[in-house]
């Protein structure tokens, strides 16, 4: 095999994995005529049509999918080994990839990356931020944080987190005008700040559980003059006074810690599972991986929740 094409078959596979000339030359950093030049060389040099391209989409040929189901798993498996070189060594060394929720980045990493990277100066991070967790391994991450514990195959799940509550909380101003709820029926008298979810597109309804030790858990719908689908916009109009709100209480611990929002109906609080790391598994993992691991673990035993 003439070596000179591996070059031009990894970007024509990356073309194809983003369905965009564009996206792909974002990630590559380089332009988007260079890489539609590249591929009309390679075209040119395989003498087959690998796609057709039009101003708004792009197809692959018959030739140009059989070409990519053949790449892609190869090319997966050389940026695996790749990432996992210092490996051997012993020493957490390299990238690590995670697939994490915007929520779990700002409260889980961010407050202590300072301490991770002096810890351990030879490893890099990058943070996907996505909406679900999609799958690990084909999206090209070494690990991935979400609520709950849902197990693909091969995949294990620790937890980072203490079990989360659902907190129904609202700024001082705001109980000073309209008053305190005593029960989750009372919301219907209060305006609250709704959250659409943006896959789905569907509105959350508040979740409680009865009071008691059987409490049985149920959800109520609750009205008001804003609806979002970003957790902080819902979190910085509360703290204007707008509404009330409900949200992770891991997310606002620090609003709640220094005042700026209050939590009511606490005797109706649902708990749910907390944060996990979710990774391919627990055989032969990545010395980066598990220093992720324990680095995270460790964390868990100091989150203090209001």
């Amino acid at each position: 095999m003439d070596p000179s094409l591996l070059p031009s078959l990894a970007w024509f596979a990356h073309i194809v994995h983003h369905r965009s000339f564009t996206r792909a030359a974002e990630e590559m950093g380089v332009s988007r005529a260079a890489l539609s030049q590249n591929l009309k060389a390679l075209e040119k040099q395989l003498g087959v049509k690998l796609l057709y391209r039009t101003t708004r989409d792009m197809s692959l040929t018959e030739a140009g999918q059989q070409l990519f189901d053949t790449l892609q798993p190869k090319l997966a498996e050389i940026e695996h080994a790749v990432r996992h070189l210092g490996d051997a060594s012993g020493e957490p060394t390299g990238l690590i990839k995670v697939n994490t929720s915007r929520m779990a980045a700002k409260a889980l990493i961010e407050p202590h990356l300072e301490e991770f990277y002096t810890r351990y100066p030879k490893l890099r991070l990058e943070l996907v931020m996505a909406e679900s967790l999609s799958n690990i391994i084909a999206d090209g991450c070494d690990a991935g944080i979400r609520l709950g514990r849902s197990l693909a195959d091969h995949v294990v799940a620790v937890p980072v987190t203490p079990t989360l509550s659902m907190a129904v909380v609202g700024s001082p101003a705001y109980f000073e005008r309209h008053g305190v709820p005593k029960t989750p029926a009372d919301l219907v008298q209060h305006n609250c700040i709704n959250y659409r979810y943006s896959g789905s597109g569907a509105v959350h309804d508040w979740d409680f559980n009865e009071p008691g030790k059987k409490g049985q858990h149920f959800t109520q719908a609750v009205t008001g003059n804003l609806t979002t689908n970003d957790d902080e916009g819902m979190t910085r109009a509360a703290l204007q006074g707008l509404g009330l709100m409900q949200n992770i209480d891991i997310a606002i611990h620090q609003h709640l810690a220094d005042g700026r929002l209050v939590r009511v109906l606490r005797e109706w609080t649902h708990m749910q599972a907390g944060f996990y790391l979710y990774t391919p598994t627990r055989e032969q993992m990545p010395a980066k991986v598990r220093a992720l691991l324990d680095f995270l673990v460790e964390k868990r035993a100091e989150i203090v929740l209001a």
